[in-house]
């Protein structure tokens, strides 16, 4: 049996190996958060455009990012991890490139927006590369029986990544100009791209693969559980600010900045409840959390009552996705994970991109209530759905 400061060694290298890897994720991250603030006030005030064509500029990335799952998930599988997330490093990098020839076209509207939808695609593909790639490059240095650890890690860096990118880039533009935003981002992902030339990469895992569409139907499940439960973080990161405008409340960004605490301290803290409990029980609990969270929202009569729900929103999220992930690509064999991860995470891409304009049809009456009960019922659904691939599937996995 291993002594207490064997087993504390043990878990601080666990940890080094799975962020000396999931550090690629923040670094392409933050290159999408560098241009998520920024783009729209460029494509309005510089460009002379509208807002359809402000908010297009953004939604392309997610749209390229959703349809390169499938190509991200199985070459993670057949080139190995290292290579699948240097290629999106490398699309990351062009995107910036990109963003820099758009910068100097500006006096040519017409060529610099179209430079800079050519770059939203090329970032959305090499968001599904690097998220694909890394996650799996990071179990393939740990161990399977870590999934959810790495999972939890990755997000971190994502999240944490966005959450520095956006004011970073505003700083940025502001000083320097919008070309700042795309030799930044191009910068990065030279050094992340020189940095993960020399760690260690893992081997692509031998034998039979399987056809995307049965990799597909097996996760779905669990991608309905992720899908049901994602609406409620669309529903706050779209409409927590317009919902606290409509009742003259202050503190709308204090309520998003108290959801993204809960959000990682639950991440950093609970992470290993996965790999003790299972992950259908930790999902279970997660979205019980998340409803109530939800149900507060929609009954709020105060902006603190409303930072309560926000709060509890946060912890309950925190874990869904590492939750059902792990269980997700339990279902296939280890030469088939990568595929598996890039079809669950599709579940997410459908689930956000929907809410927005579903949710904006909801309040168009300015009633924020009903649209906050309704994702609050969305997670109940999730939660039984889990209970029922529980029920079907077994006990939890433990490590």
């Amino acid at each position: 049996m291993s002594s207490p400061e064997t087993e504390t060694v043990g878990k601080a290298q666990l940890t080094l190996r799975i962020v000396q890897v999931v550090c690629f994720t923040f670094f392409a991250y933050l290159v999408i958060g560098l241009q998520l603030a920024v783009l729209p006030p460029f494509v309005h005030n510089d460009l002379g455009y509208g807002a359809v064509l402000a908010g297009l500029v953004i939604s392309t990335q997610y749209v390229a990012t959703l349809l390169t799952r499938g190509f991200a998930g199985r070459t993670t599988d057949v080139a190995g991890p290292k290579q699948a997330a240097l290629i999106g490093m490398t699309a990351c990098g062009i995107s910036g490139l990109l963003m820099i020839f758009a910068a100097l076209a500006h006096a040519t509207p017409g060529l610099s927006f179209g430079l800079m939808l050519v770059g939203r695609l090329a970032l959305g593909f090499g968001e599904s590369c690097v998220g694909t790639g890394c996650i799996m490059w990071g179990i393939g240095r740990v161990g399977a029986s870590h999934t959810a650890k790495v999972i939890s890690w990755n997000g971190i860096a994502t999240y944490g990544a966005l959450a520095v990118g956006a004011p970073l880039g505003v700083l940025l533009t502001d000083r320097f100009g919008f070309i700042a935003i795309g030799i930044s981002g191009m910068l990065l992902m030279i050094g992340g791209m020189l940095a993960a030339w020399r760690r260690p990469g893992v081997r692509a895992e031998a034998g039979e693969r399987l056809p995307m569409h049965h990799v597909f139907g097996r996760v779905m499940p669990y991608g309905m559980g992720l899908a049901l439960g994602g609406v409620g973080f669309g529903v706050i990161s779209t409409f927590i600010t317009l919902y606290y405008a409509s009742v003259h409340w202050s503190g709308a960004a204090l309520a998003l900045s108290v959801f993204g605490i809960c959000f990682v301290s639950v991440r950093l803290v609970m992470g290993g409840a996965i790999s003790r409990f299972g992950g259908y029980r930790v999902a279970m609990t997660s979205l019980v959390i998340e409803c109530l969270g939800l149900i507060v929202l929609a009954l709020a009569g105060s902006s603190a009552m409303a930072m309560l729900g926000a709060a509890l929103t946060g912890i309950g999220f925190s874990l869904i996705f590492p939750a059902l992930g792990v269980e997700a690509v339990s279902r296939v064999s280890m030469n088939n994970r990568g595929a598996a991860l890039s079809a669950y995470s599709v579940f997410i891409d459908v689930a956000l991109g929907i809410t927005g304009p579903l949710g904006g049809w909801i309040v168009s009456g300015g009633r924020y209530g009903p649209m906050f009960a309704i994702a609050a019922g969305l997670s109940l659904a999730a939660m039984l759905l889990t209970g029922l691939l529980y029920m079907r599937y077994g006990k939890p996995v433990r490590a």
